[in-house]
């Protein structure tokens, strides 16, 4: 890499996100960044710019970050913005965004979910993708539409981290099937339910666990029309030790859904080596490997998933081959120790450092990308 001199390092880097405990990949990825060390290494003051509260409430959390993010560019001045924006949330963040370019502040742009190729691709886009230090992708397919959009974006690919905890003493796991996910058509739910039905037949006693917000009263009824309710059962959202004891009691993760980026849920059940069935939408094909690492099955396509849900929990040792393969993966390349060095990487070249070290000169981002 080719190195620009910086006389003034930035000193501060203010980042916006999710509030904590939110319930989205946003908070996930900042609670891992936390949890690793990220804040402790960096001088970073974190600005919460949404939360799970309704509208009024996310309003004044958003105000107050605003003022604060203003307050923080006016007295350190040599301040670097990283905000972290989904699909539905770039509009919502637009003021973040425009504060963050009026103070000329360096600023990255981190995308996180699904849903960026439905919004506009006009100018509009390509200025905002253009203008800023550096765009963030979790993987190579949202990394690709960036730059179908605006060519001369500084993207880079830094895949979101994924803690590899140790393994639980091993035990004849029960036939339970795991979906983590917001309870819509859009993820699958309900071609989850028509493959359950018809697995049945040969597993009697298989059972589906849903953990997640949504319409739960649609989904329920629909349970009940394919004769299937009493397999279904329903937790809401769960927490990080919540997800944690499901993923140790599942035989098998199933994420069906119709558009992704990368999902955390998916590389969590990896992490945890779950063997695990999705669609090969988004990302997805680049860490699941169909018949290795885990199994794909178009958005849609209900026989191929009952097929390989019954191959899944039927032949154990298959799932656990599956499951250990996918588990490695994870391990190689969404471990936080794989993951983070890229992202202080970036940090480094905006001309940041880390707490206490001397100035050092930045790399360039345009030669980074």
């Amino acid at each position: 890499m080719e190195t620009r001199h910086v006389d003034f390092p930035y000193r501060r880097l203010a980042m916006l996100g999710a509030a904590p405990e939110t319930r989205s990949s946003i908070a996930a990825v900042i609670d891992t960044y936390r949890a690793h060390g990220l804040f402790k290494r960096w001088p970073i003051d974190y600005l919460a710019t949404h939360g799970d509260g309704g509208p009024a409430r996310n309003a004044g959390l958003a105000l107050k970050s605003l003022r604060d993010l203003g307050m923080l560019l006016a007295r350190q001045r040599r301040v670097a913005v990283h905000l972290h924006t989904s699909a539905h949330g770039l509009l919502r963040d637009a003021a973040f965004i425009a504060a963050a370019l009026a103070a000329r502040a360096p600023l990255v742009l981190q995308l996180h979910g699904g849903g960026f190729e439905r919004l506009s691709s006009g100018w509009l886009m390509r200025s905002l993708l253009e203008g800023v230090s550096c765009v963030i992708t979790p993987c190579e397919s949202l990394r690709a539409w960036v730059r179908s959009v605006a060519r001369n974006a500084h993207v880079l690919c830094v895949p979101s981290p994924v803690s590899i905890e140790p393994l639980p003493v091993e035990t004849t796991r029960p036939n339970l099937v795991l979906f983590l996910g917001r309870l819509a058509a859009a993820k699958g739910i309900f071609d989850l339910l028509e493959a359950l039905a018809a697995v049945r037949a040969a597993v009697p006693d298989v059972r589906l666990v849903c953990a997640g917000d949504g319409d739960r009263v649609a989904v329920a009824r629909y349970a009940e029309r394919l004769g299937v309710a009493d397999a279904v059962r329903f937790t809401g959202w769960v927490g990080p030790s919540g997800k944690r004891a499901l993923l140790e009691s599942a035989a098998v993760f199933v994420l069906p859904s119709y558009d992704e980026a990368m999902p955390i849920s998916l590389l969590e059940a990896m992490s945890a080596a779950v063997p695990v069935i999705a669609s090969p939408v988004g990302g997805i094909p680049e860490v699941v490997v169909d018949g290795v690492s885990g199994c794909l099955a178009a958005p849609g396509d209900t026989a191929t998933l009952e097929r390989l849900l019954c191959r899944l929990l039927l032949d154990r040792p298959h799932g656990e081959r599956i499951g250990a393969a996918g588990r490695e993966s994870a391990r190689l390349r969404f471990a936080p120790e794989r993951t983070l060095p890229r992202l202080e990487e970036i940090y480094a070249a905006l001309g940041l450092r880390t707490l206490g070290e001397p100035a050092v000169p930045a790399f360039d981002l345009r030669k980074a990308a």
